[in-house]
């Protein structure tokens, strides 16, 4: 029996296991490269940012208004990510991945440099916004990354995205910690230089942005386009009319998107569909899930350091920075290493629903784990049994990031067609987007409030968490136990 494809067709196929086909790994290392770029810019400023906002004086000298201020910088970014990261990942179909990568890249560069320049607090805004709303990378990277790829070597192939995630949460807040103030911190090599004592945190924005500029130029030179037919830049922003093709185009596009020529001998299967084709029930649940994950992931990286520093009369443990940065760093060397030798492994013996769903359900563990050790820090102090129990749930929690690329490859097959993968991978990251915006801001203030009521003995927020997990887990077994086919 043929056949019949059409734009309910998956782009990735369970079929009978076959040898596993190389990576591309010229191509595919540049993709890394380029991957490192964002989370190096968007985790620098953590260190300083508090001390930028007391220096800029936008809180009077009201210590309570710091962490107000600092949130609304990281929400920012996202934010305005939420708002754009669509429109570049559907441009990116048409005209191709690298055009899109290289505006993004321009457009980190540009706005790191403007952070440090920045001496008012419009001028971090304003910079933290156009991060947010010329980067629409992170899409546009993860089509690339399937198109590089085929069904036999695309787990193996996100297996390796946590490196460049781990690299840049550790390199970026070290690089922000160490450069920033540099006539301060080393005044023997910069105490005589007037622009570093009037932009005290231009050096270690300067550090990520002159990054970006690399890859901007590395990815002009080298990277390859992945999209087959793209339209010519020039046209689609009709700077140039060709007459000679009037006659033989076709048109792409609906009353959500303006409509761009498109040589008419593609097939439709191989043309970018309209935005409201791509809201099929496949692209919901997958979006979905990709959502329901990114707000557990992110409620729990919030709270955990929080947690951590928070008296044990409170709830926390009391910890001192350098032994948070301890727990966390040891945490970002174990991910790394579990992603890159297990998960290929993990998903292609268990399946991409068992192992999104095994990543979910360790959520409930790392979560109720929380007030366990407390408990156990109120009876025992800081003891060993205390430590070897914040170990364990950091081990837990990786499961979380497992799902991750479980869910990806489940966004990749329920694409509507190859045309439309970067269209469906930025309305999935949108949402995404909106989470990441929301959720540290309302885990943490129900942490507070929590604490500052005693509700639950100040457990509250851990209960509310369980269930938001219990939320994600019914998101989760919507999903197909193979990936979807015609």
């Amino acid at each position: 029996m043929t056949s019949q494809v059409d734009e309910e067709t998956p782009l990735l196929r369970d079929e009978q296991p076959r040898k596993r086909t190389p990576l591309p790994w010229d191509q595919f290392t540049i993709v890394l490269f380029l991957q490192l770029a964002e989370p190096l810019t968007s985790q620098v400023i953590s260190p300083f940012a508090p001390q930028l906002i007391r220096d800029i004086g936008i809180t009077h000298g009201n210590e309570s208004q710091v962490g107000y201020y600092v949130g609304l910088l990281q929400s920012l970014f996202f934010l305005t990510q939420a708002c754009t990261v669509l429109h570049w990942s559907r441009t990116s179909d048409l005209v191709g991945r690298k055009p899109v990568i290289l505006v993004g890249l321009c457009g980190l560069a540009a706005s790191m440099f403007c952070f440090g320049l920045s001496r008012t607090f419009w001028g971090l805004v304003l910079s933290r916004c156009l991060n947010g709303a010329l980067n629409g990378n992170i899409g546009v990277i993860k089509s690339m990354m399937v198109e590089l790829t085929d069904s036999t070597n695309i787990a193996q192939a996100y297996a390796y995205m946590p490196i460049a995630w781990s690299t840049g949460g550790t390199l970026g807040p070290i690089i922000g910690g160490t450069l920033s103030r540099p006539a301060d911190q080393y005044p023997s090599l910069f105490g005589g230089n007037e622009f570093l004592k009037k932009y005290p945190y231009f050096l270690p924005c300067a550090v990520p942005a002159t990054y970006t500029a690399l890859a901007w130029l590395i990815t002009f030179l080298f990277l390859k386009e992945t999209v087959k037919a793209p339209v010519p830049v020039s046209r689609l922003l009709r700077l140039r009319k060709d007459k000679d093709d009037l006659s033989s185009k076709g048109t792409i596009g609906s009353e959500e998107s303006p409509t761009v020529a498109v040589p008419a001998q593609i097939p439709d299967i191989d043309k970018p569909l309209p935005l409201r084709a791509l809201l099929t029930p496949r692209v919901i649940i997958a979006a979905g899930n990709y959502a329901a994950l990114s707000l557990v992931d992110i409620a729990f990286r919030a709270i955990q350091p929080v947690f951590f520093a928070t008296p044990i009369a409170l709830g926390g443990l009391g910890l001192p920075p350098s032994a948070i940065g301890n727990i966390l760093s040891i945490y970002g060397v174990l991910n790394g290493a579990v992603q890159v030798f297990l998960f290929a492994r993990i998903h292609d013996r268990f399946g991409s629903k068992n192992t999104y769903m095994a990543g979910i359900i360790s959520a409930f563990p790392a979560f109720l784990a929380f007030p366990i050790i407390n408990s156990m820090a109120r009876a025992q102090g800081l003891s060993t049994a205390v430590w070897v129990a914040v170990f364990v749930q950091s081990f837990i929690s990786i499961g979380l990031n497992l799902s991750y690329g479980a869910v990806f490859i489940f966004i990749a097959a329920a694409s509507p067609n190859r045309a439309s993968l970067g269209a469906t991978n930025g309305l999935s990251q949108m949402t995404v987007s909106i989470m990441r915006a929301i959720g540290p801001a309302a885990a943490n203030s129900l942490f507070s409030l929590s604490i500052e009521k005693g509700y639950l003995n100040g457990y509250l927020v851990y209960y509310v968490l369980v269930l938001v997990v219990g939320g994600a887990m019914v998101a989760a077994s919507m999903l197909p136990r193979k990936l979807w086919t015609s």
